[in-house]
This record gives C-alpha cells, structure tokens and sequence, in this order.
C-alpha cells in the first residue's frame, strides 16, 4: 500500500516542509513541499531515510546505573522510566517548590508542550539555546524597534542589494531563502559579503570583503558616518519615524572611513563605493543584522549598528527590504488555542535572574547559561533537576569541564531527544522521542507576509520504543497531579483544542500539509500605520530602554589588541552536509563529510611551518585537540576556521566518536564571558595556540 504524507523535516532546526513516500509502511522518499519549495530538499534533509533507517538511536527508555558519563545504562519500560522521573521530581519540588526544576530546549515553533508542562508544575524556568546563537540580534532588535529578531522578513526576491555579515546563508541554509538569493543574484541583485574567511555564499559576491576578525562594529560605524556624511539616506523615513537621529551623526562624526580602514583593513575608498551604490539601490537594500552572533563582546553594538543601517537605507516594509512579519490578528483572524494558556501564571522569578536582575534582556527563554550559576551557588534558590529536551548544550555551549561541574550538582537530569548527544549521556535518564517521520507535532503560527498554520503529521509508525512529545509530556504531568492541563488523549484532540475558534479543521491540511490565512499579503501604511513597540513609539536609534538600564545606545568602539604570533581567533561555523552537532553520525553525510579540519593562512601557516595536512595541536587553557591543516589564502592570518559538532565523546554514535575536534571545549571560560547588554556567549573572545604536531621520530632528530 501506497500513501503521500505532507509533514515537517527534522534533520536542523529550520524544519522545511517535506513531502514523504510511504510503501507498505516504510518510508522511501522524501522530497520538499512542492507547494512551497518545488520539491527541492537539501542534502540534511535527503539523509533523513538514513537518520530513520540506519542511525544508532536511543530504542527505549533508559536509567542510568553507573557514574553520570559513564555509560552505563539499564532498559526499561516507559511506565518504570516516567514512574521514576516522577518520584524523584516529585519529591525535589515537595522540598524547593516547583520552580527548582528548568527545562531547555533548542527553540522552534512547537513549544506549547513544554512551557505548558512548566507552567503545570510551578516552574517560570523555561529557556533555550539562543544565548550561543542570536540573543544578541534578538536584543539589539528590541532596543532599535521594540521588536524581535523575529519580526521581519527580508524580502530577497524584490532586493537590490544584499549585504551579510558571515551569514553564510547558502551553507548554513533554509531552502526556500537559499533559492530566492540565487534567483535573486542571477536577476542582477548586488550581494557583498563580510567575512574573516571566503565560504559558498561569498564565492557568488559581486563584493567580498576579507575583514579582521572583531572589526564588523568598527566597519558599521565607517559605514553609517559615510552615509550620513554623503546624505546617502532615506531623510524622509528617518525624520518620520526615528528618535535620536542627531545624537547619531554626533557620536560617529569621528569614525571616518579612513579611521575605520586602520581598525578592519577595509580601504576607505571601498567603504564611500559602497555607500554610492547602497544610496542608488535604496530602500531595496537589506543589511541582514545577523543569525548566531554569540561572537565577541561588542556583538550586541554590531547588530545594533546593522540595525540602524537598515533604518537609514529606509527598508522597513516596502519591497525588496524589511517587510513586518504578520500573524493571523493582522488579517483578521483568529489565532490558535495554547494549550499553555491552561495553567494559572507562575510569579516565581526565574532562577537565571531574568526580568528581575538583568531587567534588560527579554524574559522570554532567559539565558541559558546563567541556569549554571543558579545551580552552583543556589541563588536566588536551589536548581535540583534539569529536562533537557532536544537540546545538547555540552555541544553547542563552550568549557565541557565547567558546565559539568554545574550538572554534576543536580538531584535530577532527565533527556528527552531522538538521538544520542554529550548532553543525553551525561543525563540520569533518556526519554526517546520518536523520529520526525514517526510523530505528530502540535500546530503553530508561522508568521510572514502571508502568515499560516503549519503541522508535522506522522508518516509512519515508530521503529523503536520512542514516543512523541505530546504523549510524553502528558504522561509526566498526571503522575504529577497535573494532567488536566493536557486535555487530550490522541493528537486529533490536541489539534481540534487548538483549531477550536479558528474556523479551521485538521482536515484542511490535507491539500498542501498548511493553511494559508489570507489570499494576498497586505503592506503597513509606512506614513502612519508603523507600530513599533519603544517607549517613544518610533524606531529609536538612541534607546530609552537601553539608557534606563545603564546602558549606552552608541557605545565607543573598544580597539583590540594584536594577538601574539602563533595565536589566533578561532572561528567555527557551518557546512551545508552538517547541521551543528546533529548529522555527524548520519551515515549518508558523514560518507561526504567526514572529518572537520583546520582552515589557516597559508602564509602564517608556513612562517609556524606548517603544511597543508599537517597534524597540528590547537590548545587552550589547558585543553588540546589534534586536527588536520588546511592551507588557504581565503581566511584572514588572525582567524582560524572549523566546522562545528565534531569531537563526540560517545561511544554509541559509531561513526561519530572521537572524529575530529570539538571548538567548543577550547572556548575556555566563556561560559562566563558574554555580551552584557545583548545576553550572547562570547566564543571568539577566547584564542587558541596552533603548532605543528611533532612526531616521535621527530622529536629524537
């Protein structure tokens, strides 16, 4: 028997929407929605049949028995497995209240779940990845319109000039954009690309600049006195809708083009190029203001300062530019049920310090990092039990050691993921969640020009004994008294709690696997129908926000020193075979890529004598890993590059284990060191030493 299931990719976080295959109960092809991505599909998503079918995966639920890391795991039934997660964490939110429990997760739309859970038992502690990824864009957002990172679209189809920041978009890529900006360039869009190192992306730049690793808020500073000096903006957006625009062309008077080429390497004639070509191209311009940009200190200020350029290129909702992201009340109708709605508020204040201590981040999903302080030192109250859910930050945050030392203080750690990752291993107990083909998904909102709801639906039955979130969840809080918060007992009536109102059924899926809510997308009126969320009600390019916690708007560029000779930046970023730490087990993409190594400046490479493919050891603080050399004259001689999500500690993921190098354990104390105004992880404030690795037989020579 045949069947065609529309559905949501599971291989990375952009969850495309796919198109599946299903022969006498076996999934046997996978493509994109041909209703919004013609059928195409990257390589991830290609290999999810083999993440399925061929990948070592957790095959039911498992309690520790030995040391936490040691392996050492005992089967169980799912009624034993959640009997015990139960009990323990019971009786640890019998001694410390509800609120001694958080939960991380990496983000997405289908959240309801968890934060209802969280809210079910007490606990304002609901966080997620996005402290190494983009709470600095999302921040520096907020305090420009009082809107998240979240809010826009950039309408690359209508650009004509695209300019990004290490936003490697054809590599670390979303289908559906990476189709529109290669569309895009061959209808004749400019793209000028900003990079410590060449990547994909920048290869089809008609601008490439190779800038110093730390320098992007100094080149924006350059960049935004060019403007104004040439008067290369939009004057009458800006006079209509911005605040502090004087106090703007006071604080960069003095970072001039040239001052900004001695900072970046950057010639200043290219800086006023640009700006002549921004000025014709305006407003279809689109400064991206980043993705992950847990990077440096000063992070925060780079997409700020992005930010602002955008408002000055006069791009905000107009085609070809920033283009508001609309929800379902901008065209009149009615939003979904959240389930989430159902548990009375928590007022509990979060144990990160969110909201009470830092009043300047967003309360949101907090930050993640600051949970380990809370744990260690019990302020503002005990941390007992963590649930990680589809979340690895022993992958993706810096210092293994540190984070362990944190861990190793809680009464309970609990695992709910599909896969096995550094931080599912170090857990007490591993939930399995079923694959992405094998589970139903709550419906969600994804906001846009034309905004729709959007649903995983179940291709085929699970292999193993996994279980989907909604089931998981539910079963967790009716051992804890709390199941009446999850009024369901199949997804069908998840889904009809949530459709319930919207004059939709499940049923309307089924034509495209979404439901458009409106026919024609509508445009803001850009006189005066903008609402932007600022204490002033305009974009505010000074922030009253930002000032009234202690911040500057315009901070002072902070010089960096110049790193000593055979120390460098170590810069990590993506590939298109991989997502982060999710695919190197895959055993479709790890046939392709299987290995990372270290990208150097063949020049500075030669002064260390180093040769292409040459072992080298890259420390620091104590910590050393052996990588492969790759000589280059595409990376900036203060940066080094890898691949991120290699050096995977655990032994089950066969093809994975002890490949390659794991970046993040050289960010030694960043667990520490963050943005302060922006909340982002500062990776690349950290150097590593790289030497050749010398042989045994050369060391007696």
């Amino acid at each position: 028997m045949k069947k065609s299931v529309y559905s949501m990719c599971g291989m990375c976080t952009v969850r495309c929407p796919i198109r599946v295959e299903v022969e006498d109960g076996r999934a046997t092809w996978i493509e994109g929605n041909p209703h919004i991505l013609g059928r195409s599909l990257c390589g991830k998503g290609s290999a999810g049949l083999a993440f399925h079918y061929q990948e070592e995966r957790p095959q039911g639920p498992m309690i520790r028995q030995g040391l936490r890391g040691g392996g050492q795991w005992k089967r169980v039934t799912w009624d034993t497995a959640l009997d015990y997660v139960a009990d323990k964490l019971g009786r640890i939110m019998d001694r410390y209240g509800g609120r001694s429990l958080f939960l991380s997760c990496r983000g997405g739309p289908f959240l309801d779940l968890p934060k209802t859970f969280l809210k079910a038992v007490g606990s304002p502690n609901f966080t997620n990845h996005d402290a190494s990824c983009a709470r600095n864009v999302h921040h520096a957002s907020l305090s420009v319109y009082g809107l998240g990172r979240k809010a826009f679209n950039y309408d690359l189809k209508n650009c004509r000039h695209l300019v990004l920041y290490g936003r490697n978009m054809l590599e670390s890529l979303k289908v559906k954009e990476s189709k529109e900006l290669m569309s895009s360039i061959a209808s004749g869009m400019k793209l000028t690309y900003i990079d410590v190192r060449q990547t994909v992306t920048g290869s089809k730049a008609s601008r490439f600049w190779m800038i110093r690793p730390g320098t992007d808020y100094a080149l924006n500073l350059g960049l935004i006195h060019t403007l104004i000096r040439e008067e290369a903006y939009d004057k009458a957006f800006v006079e209509r809708w911005c605040e502090g625009f004087s106090d703007l062309c006071d604080f960069v008077a003095p970072y001039s083009p040239e001052w900004t080429e001695a900072r970046t390497g950057i010639p200043a004639s290219e800086i006023e190029a640009l700006a002549r070509e921004l000025n014709q191209d305006r407003p279809r311009v689109v400064f991206h203001p980043g993705w992950m940009l847990a990077r440096y200190m000063d992070s925060f200020y780079a997409s700020r300062s992005t930010h602002i350029l955008n408002v000055l290129m006069g791009n905000v909702e107009t085609e070809g530019g920033q283009i508001v992201a609309k929800g379902p009340g901008d065209y009149g109708k009615p939003g979904l049920n959240a389930l989430a709605d159902l548990p009375p508020k928590v007022t509990e204040k979060r144990a990160d310090g969110v909201g009470w201590k830092y009043t300047h981040f967003d309360t949101g999903p907090g930050l993640f990092h600051l949970f380990y302080s809370a744990i260690l030192n019990e302020d503002p109250y005990p941390v007992k039990a963590y649930i990680s859910y589809r979340h690895d930050p022993l992958t993706g945050f810096p210092d293994r050691e540190a984070q362990r030392a944190a861990l190793d203080k809680l009464e309970l750690m609990v695992a709910l993921d599909a896969k096995f990752g550094e931080t599912t291993w170090y857990g007490d107990v591993i939930l399995p969640l079923s694959g992405y083909l094998e589970k139903e998904s709550p419906i969600a909102v994804q906001k846009g020009k034309i905004p729709r709801f959007i649903v995983r639906r179940k291709a085929i039955e699970p292999l193993y004994d996994s279980r989907a979130e909604w089931w998981i969840f539910k079963e967790l809080a009716q051992r804890l008294g709390a199941g009446d918060y999850f009024p369901y007992d199949s997804p069908e009536e998840m889904w009809a709690f949530q459709l319930k109102g919207t004059g939709y059924t499940i049923d309307d899926f089924e034509e495209k696997g979404f439901v458009d809510l409106a026919d024609k997308a509508i445009f803001l009126d850009r006189e005066n129908g903008l609402k932007f969320k600022t204490p002033s009600g305009k974009i505010e390019l000074t922030s009253l926000s930002l000032e009234k916690a202690g911040f500057p708007s315009l901070a002072p560029y902070q010089e960096r020193p110049p790193l000593p000779e055979g120390t460098f930046r170590l810069v990590f970023g993506r590939h298109a075979i991989h997502a982060h730490g999710h695919t190197q087990n895959n055993p479709l993409l790890h046939e392709i890529f299987k290995e990372n190594t270290l990208w150097i400046n063949a020049d500075t490479a030669r002064s260390l004598r180093i040769q292409d493919g040459d072992l080298v050891e890259v420390s620091a603080g104590g910590i050393k890993a052996d990588i492969r050399a790759r000589l280059t004259p595409f990376i900036h001689p203060e940066a080094v590059f890898t691949v991120h999500g290699f050096g995977r500690t655990v032994p089950l993921l066969k093809r994975a284990f002890g490949v390659g190098m794991a970046d993040q354990r050289m960010a030694k104390g960043c667990l520490k060191k963050y943005d302060p105004v922006g909340g982002g992880i500062a990776y690349l404030e950290s150097t590593v030493q790289v030497k050749k690795k010398t042989s045994p037989k050369e060391k007696a020579a």
